[in-house]
């Protein structure tokens, strides 16, 4: 069934794709200068999200499966797995406080080195469970350093209302380096598989890595990004999008942990068929992500939070229910499909950092703001995470979707009690 699928993507036209994709988005990136402020050290720090998104393409698109075919992990054993590794951004907030007086561009470089640090142990430490579990959380806890950093400097780098615009070039950027890193996954799997494999691919994205933060090290932090931040930063204003982070980040939860283990535990979908799905999921993003942005400045962030929803509950309803209405093979497919959709629509969670930042009265409460509603975002996605494999385990995959489409729906419900900040 999957080879058949598999059969439908050629080399040739998925290299048309991404010359395509290029040369559309050339347009966006040739206005770098109009977008940034002059004193900013955007170029260095572009470079290294195209590379670490390489470098997370490799990882991520063999993950999944590696955590199932040689650690052997089940649906609820992956949902352990997925607790330990959301926990660093729980406890984010209290983890940037030890380094509150560290500008964002240290910060960055701190959240690098820690992401080597765990690529080193996945590479070379047996493949047990309690190991994998180990490097997957110390990887997490880089990855997640460096997350609330990309958006924080993505904002603070753009000139005046441009951050939405400034954000989409981030996303299309780490987009860009995933497709090749997929890519990479795809033709090595076509041909090869094993413990090995894995390893090497985990080798190779540990190197890119290195490199991707080697061009870092040119990042030199402005008099903004210098500013302490508060250790722990909850504001009554901010209230609406604290809010709005626990329902995204229960709702992306579902579909970051468990949407790749459906396609691989319940359709059999191999390595090589995942990557190319998240190959094509970053491309769409890619094309995605700089529009997202222009639309969150032209439209507002506001528009773009309520608009999703829709997309999100057909999406959510093929997820779970699509084996009961097609055969097994066109499911697989559907599925494949909407996870991409899935990927899209998740674009929109651009449009609530837009929102940090209108309200908010300087760039270090942007920062700290974001960081802050990161660790909210986890508070939810860690219980997700634990119980999510309980439900499909117990209760069916139809039932986890469900409770997906329903968070999205009270997420755009939520989002329309927001009132703009005048003139802005």
């Amino acid at each position: 069934m999957l080879a058949k699928s598999q059969k439908k993507y050629n080399s040739n036209s998925f290299q048309f794709l991404l010359i395509a994709k290029c040369i559309c988005n050339m347009l966006v990136f040739m206005e770098l200068k109009e977008i940034y402020k002059k004193d900013a050290c955007y170029k260095p720090f572009l470079t290294s999200l195209l590379l670490i998104g390489l470098s997370y393409g490799l990882y991520k698109g063999i993950l999944d499966n590696y955590l199932a075919e040689i650690v052997k992990m089940r649906e609820f054993d992956r949902g352990i797995a997925e607790f330990f590794r959301e926990l660093p951004g729980f406890f984010l907030i209290l983890i940037l406080a030890l380094f509150s007086s560290f500008s964002s561009e240290r910060l960055f470089k701190l959240g690098g080195a820690i992401m080597i640090l765990g690529l080193v142990m996945m590479t070379g430490l047996p493949a047990s469970a309690v190991l994998a579990i180990t490097s997957l959380t110390i990887y997490s806890l880089g990855e997640h350093i460096q997350l609330g950093m990309k958006s924080s400097l993505s904002l603070q780098y753009a000139q005046k209302g441009l951050g939405g615009t400034s954000l989409g070039i981030q996303s299309a950027l780490s987009n860009l380096g995933n497709v090749f890193g997929y890519v990479v996954v795809i033709a090595v799997f076509s041909f090869f598989s094993g413990e090995r494999t894995f390893r090497l691919m985990f080798f190779i994205s540990l190197i890119i890595l290195a490199v991707g933060m080697a061009f870092s090290l040119k990042m030199r932090p402005t008099e903004e990004s210098k500013r302490d931040i508060s250790k722990f930063y909850f504001r009554k204003k901010y209230k609406k999008y604290y809010m709005l982070e626990v329902f995204y980040g229960a709702r992306k939860q579902i579909f970051l942990t468990f949407g790749p283990y459906v396609l691989i535990l319940f359709y059999g979908a191999n390595a090589s068929a995942i990557s190319l799905l998240f190959a094509i999921s970053a491309i769409a993003c890619f094309f995605a992500s700089p529009v997202v942005g222009r639309i969150i400045d032209r439209l507002g962030y506001k528009v773009v939070m309520i608009s999703d929803t829709l997309i999100l509950v057909i999406v959510c309803f093929f997820y779970g229910f699509a084996h009961h209405i097609f055969s097994m093979h066109t499911a697989f497919i559907i599925c494949s499909v909407n996870y991409i959709l899935d990927a899209v629509i998740s674009l929109a969670s651009m449009a609530s950092s837009v929102y940090v930042q209108d309200i908010s009265d300087s760039p270090e409460e942007v920062k700290a703001t974001i960081n802050t509603g990161i660790s909210v975002n986890h508070f939810i996605s860690i219980l997700i995470a634990l119980f999510g494999g309980w439900i499909w385990q117990n209760l069916g995959i139809e039932l986890l979707f469900t409770l997906s489409a329903f968070l999205g729906i009270m997420n755009s419900i939520y989002a329309a009690t927001i009132k703009k900040k005048p003139n802005s």
